[in-house]
């Protein structure tokens, strides 16, 4: 297997984690190059559920794994996460997890501005999970964020928490009108866990790059889906960093020749967590059952996600965004008991037949899908491990699929565990 990217073709939820999982089997090294911990990966080994949210998933799999410059991390998340991965007897020791050191911290005033954000904004909210992604991202591209490589300087990171919440609390006590922040207490908190973060700082460009000299193979992990990339989703109802594959160089340190190859992950049906436009939504009985079947509540909120009909022209959006040379299906088995099974070819929008994906908001809630319809197979395949053996209406669902999106098929999942799994065309060779 070449050097691989992972990403989400739809808006987040597509089943990434099981991917990588899967896939990192084959890897040797595994970033994570966007995002926060308002992701979430699940993975079921030995029937045993694993979320992570900042470590990448290829830690299951003991493969070293690393944490990219282009993602922004709450250290405490960060630590917690490491215990609770530590208790399944998983290493996370700093010789299999390295950080960037370019990487920016997560501060707890990021926090605070993220949900006094959202509360004056009442009805008009984004959505955001709340935990500080946004205002990091923020202060990262108006050049007075935090970095991990900070804390190698104490005295640094002191002085630049000290000027930053000069601006911060002004904002936080007159326009939010909430409670200041005592730089102190935050200094405090930073003394307490540095110990525990400086070994697992690193400059993993550097790293990856020596890897790959020396013929090691790396999986690129991304987060939430291609709708929700700050530059090309449905904006502003999107997530705050570059989601699509041509970020995982760019957020991870090396050079966007070394990318082999590129795999969509695409869920049989469409899901999306919180607000913004969803063209194939469904408000009736059949979302649903839907969204009952396929346990659709997020990994990272909980929150219920809405669920909708295959959309071919959001697919064909990520196709075309992110160069893909294969797509990964899942949760296929979810719809094994519907007679009927619909996928959106278009959208009409004033009478005009609309086939690629507009940027305008309002064009988009205004938009019919244009759907055709197929026979559902009504046959439970969640044991099915070889696509051969797939119901012939499942298989000219996928097909269909596969036709529209003019990108081949190269995995099917009808199941969470890593055995439910398909693998129509070998890409670990």
């Amino acid at each position: 297997m070449g050097n691989t990217v992972i990403v989400g073709t739809q808006w987040g939820d597509e089943g990434k984690g099981k991917i990588v999982d899967l896939l990192s089997k084959h890897a040797d090294y595994v970033v994570r190059f966007q995002g926060g911990n308002n992701a979430g990966h699940t993975m079921v080994v030995n029937g045993k559920k694993i979320i992570s949210h900042l470590i990448p998933s290829g830690i299951i799999q003991s493969k070293k794994c690393f944490i990219g410059n282009g993602v922004v991390v709450d250290p405490f998340v960060l630590l917690e996460e490491i215990e609770y991965l530590s208790s399944m007897d998983i290493d996370v020791s700093p010789k299999m997890l390295k950080i960037s050191n370019r990487a920016h911290i997560i501060m707890p005033y990021h926090k605070l501005i993220d949900a006094a954000r959202e509360v004056k904004k009442g009805d008009k909210k984004i959505g955001t999970t709340g935990r500080g992604i946004g205002p990091c991202y923020e202060d990262k591209a108006t050049r007075r964020g935090i970095r991990f490589c900070d804390l190698l300087d104490f005295d640094f990171f002191k002085e630049k928490v000290v000027t930053i919440l000069e601006e911060k609390n002004f904002y936080l006590e007159h326009y939010f009108k909430t409670e200041p922040v005592d730089p102190d207490t935050i200094i405090h908190q930073f003394q307490q866990i540095k110990d525990r973060l400086l070994p697992y700082i690193a400059d993993v460009s550097v790293i990856l790059f020596d890897g790959m000299n020396n013929n090691k193979t790396i999986l690129f992990e991304g987060a939430q889906g291609t709708h929700l990339d700050i530059e090309h989703g449905t904006y502003p109802f999107v997530t705050s960093s570059s989601v699509v594959s041509g970020n995982a160089a760019n957020g991870s340190g090396v050079g966007p020749g070394n990318l082999n190859e590129i795999i969509g992950i695409v869920k049989a049906y469409t899901t999306r967590v919180g607000s913004g436009p969803f063209p194939t939504e469904l408000f009736d009985d059949i979302g649903d059952k839907i969204q009952k079947t396929g346990s659709e509540f997020g990994a990272t909120t909980g929150r219920k996600r809405r669920c909708g009909w295959m959309d071919m022209v959001v697919l064909r959006n990520a196709a075309r965004l992110n160069s893909l040379t294969g797509l990964a299906i899942t949760k296929l088995d979810v719809l094994d008991d519907l007679d009927e099974i619909k996928i959106c070819t278009g959208y009409e929008y004033k009478g005009t037949l609309i086939s690629d994906f507009p940027p305008e908001i309002k064009i988009l809630e205004e938009c019919t899908p244009v759907y055709e319809s197929h026979q559902g197979w009504k046959q439970d395949i969640s044991g099915i491990t070889k696509f051969n053996d797939l119901p012939d209406m499942a298989k000219l669902y996928l097909a269909r699929i596969e036709e529209l999106a003019k990108v081949k098929i190269k995995i099917v999942s009808v199941g969470p565990e890593r055995e439910a799994t398909i693998i129509k065309e070998n890409i670990f060779n």
